[in-house]
């Protein structure tokens, strides 16, 4: 049986320890860069300030000239290209958006509308076109589906910026700079396997990443246990050691004995981000769209785009971006200002808040669960399922702010409800299983844990020393494995 064993973790390491090692090192990577995207504060802060040119153009006309046989999943007002445009989202199609000056539903973009919105994201730049692409390198996320194809534009600016501008909307979705760019060869790119997207695996791509994870976990656990048979506990080997490897293979042997329990949590973690064989998806989640009561229609948003912009004025608030919204059958426009703070306009007495009143949230989330019984708290500090990570990181640009309003349900899934109290917004829904991809993929894979995470640099020695470890370990594998395939 101890031979087999051996040979089981011998050619799974043979095959396995490149892409461990390659693993390890674009991690490191990733703990500082992240793969490109646009977060909301750029985004945001790349807009002017919505009114001039002012919105003549109604929100009724808009949504009609975009789709009139259904509505729309979210719409808000921004500038792009240097005018204000009605942007629409419609679940399982591509984007849509109609300029508020002319009412004009926008056709395919073309080279000019790219470079008009390139204009706008940086004034002060040269711009250059760079043609069209549906996916590459840097687009692989599949939250710019609805704005494919994509017409990038380079930008000479200090940071040598690549922007991503919709097909359909004009908008700019993604910006990757050339420090984004260089470090992703070593980081994200290749931890993910991206270079296995665009030459035809792509519909293979996903069952890759999951194998090869699970055979590096059935690897790493046979090495460990290896490891410790190998090692002497009570009475030496004839050289005094307690190992009975030398060079390389005592490194192997003694790195995975220090190191081997947190390689393979660090392996099956990252197993798990892939959600293999949807072990972290309900079979029965809460239908959480009950939470709006309805669709988006006119009829709950009797002001105007042009009337919201002028109650926001006169309380100083400078919008630069509007959201209808709405919540619980109500109609409410969140405006959005260049430093990332909201202001919410209710239709329903045209005041302008800061937030909304906990009752009005909790009023709208019944409606998700109105059969059972719902549990609410107010919370003031982070904690372990509601926290903020840095905005590069995967899901760091959702802006956490505090205090965050958690909804519990007593439904068979023990739903929770994560509502920003200063937009409304849904910010996640965590039934049983989430909770368990929290503990088995964030904790154990991104050290989520918040007394490392409020305690940097302590978080970044524990990350590289582990990385390191888990390199040593893969490392020594790789030379071992290379020496046995030249004999």
């Amino acid at each position: 049986m101890k031979r087999y064993l051996y040979l089981w973790h011998r050619w799974l390491g043979i095959v396995l320890c490149l892409f461990m090692a390659l693993w390890f090192v674009s991690g490191v990577v990733m703990l500082y860069v992240g793969y490109p995207k646009l977060t909301p504060r750029e985004h945001l802060l790349h807009l002017p300030v919505l009114g001039s040119p002012a919105p003549s153009v109604g929100l009724d006309a808009a949504m009609t000239a975009a789709d009139p046989l259904r509505p729309p999943a979210s719409m808000r007002l921004s500038t792009v290209a240097g005018e204000p445009r009605y942007l629409f989202t419609y679940p399982g199609h591509s984007n849509v958006a109609v300029s508020a000056v002319s009412g004009q539903k926008i056709p395919a973009v073309d080279r000019e509308q790219a470079l008009a919105s390139a204009r706008q994201y940086a004034p002060q730049a040269h711009a250059e076109y760079r043609g069209a692409v549906d996916e590459d390198l840097w687009s692989h996320s599949r939250g710019l589906d609805a704005d494919r194809p994509l017409q990038r534009v380079e930008l000479d600016d200090s940071d040598n910026t690549l922007l991503y501008i919709s097909g359909q909307t004009g908008a700019v979705v993604r910006d990757a700079t050339r420090l984004e760019r260089g470090w992703n060869y070593v980081g994200a790119w290749l931890h993910w396997l991206y270079p296995l997207r665009g030459i035809g695996l792509d519909g293979i791509w996903t069952n890759i990443v999951i194998y090869l994870s699970l055979a590096a976990t059935v690897m790493a656990l046979l090495g460990s246990v290896i490891g410790v048979l190998r090692w002497r506990f009570q009475r030496p080997y004839r050289s005094g050691s307690r190992s009975p490897y030398r060079g390389f293979a005592r490194w192997h042997h003694l790195g995975g004995l220090i190191f081997g329990s947190l390689a393979i949590t660090w392996i099956f973690s990252g197993l798990m981000s892939m959600n293999p064989w949807q072990v972290f998806s309900s079979a029965t989640p809460l239908k959480v769209a009950a939470y709006s009561a309805g669709p988006l229609t006119t009829t709950a948003f009797p002001l105007t785009a042009q009337q919201a912009l002028a109650r926001f004025d006169g309380q100083g608030f400078k919008a630069r971006e509007l959201e209808w919204r709405l919540i619980g059958g109500a109609g409410y426009l969140v405006g959005h200002d260049g430093a990332g703070s909201t202001r919410v306009l209710s239709m329903a007495d045209g005041q302008v808040l800061t937030r909304l009143p906990r009752e009005v949230l909790e009023s709208a989330a019944k409606a998700v669960w109105p059969e059972g019984r719902m549990h609410s708290e107010q919370l003031e500090a982070y904690d372990f399922y509601y926290y903020a990570r840095a905005e590069h990181s995967m899901m760091g640009h959702i802006e956490k702010r505090l205090p965050v309003l958690r909804v519990k349900f007593d439904d068979p899934q023990q739903t929770w409800l994560h509502l920003d109290l200063y937009t409304g917004e849904v910010l996640g829904v965590l039934d049983q299983p989430k909770r368990a991809s929290r503990w088995l993929f964030a904790l154990l894979h991104s050290w989520d844990w918040l007394p490392l995470l409020h305690n940097r640099p302590l978080w970044d020695v524990w990350m590289i020393v582990l990385s390191v470890g888990g390199l040593l370990i893969s490392g020594t594998g790789l030379v071992l494995g290379w020496r046995r395939l030249r004999h």
